[in-house]
């Protein structure tokens, strides 16, 4: 499966932005810093895994769909997707 590059663009931009928050998170901890705060943080990495991951699956649907692209079928797909949820 190839993904188009400018669709996987803002996926990329989301998931550096995941990295900075998952060192912020690191840094939190090793500082001592209020547990409240450092789940928060955690959450926000989280969600921002999973839409890039939701973006990168809904492309390929996409993909499939729209190309008929063989190399994944339905049930591959949909193994993936769930992965996600």
């Amino acid at each position: 499966m190839q993904l188009d590059p400018t669709e996987m663009t803002p996926v990329i931009n989301r998931l550096k932005r995941a990295q900075g928050q998952l060192a912020a998170v690191t840094r939190m901890l090793e500082e001592g810093k209020d547990c409240k705060d450092v789940v928060t943080q955690l959450a926000a990495v989280s969600k921002a895994l999973d839409r890039a991951g939701f973006a990168v699956i809904a492309s390929g649907l996409e993909q499939c769909i729209v190309r008929e692209d063989t190399s994944l079928d339905k049930k591959e797909l949909e193994k993936l997707f769930l992965t996600l949820a």
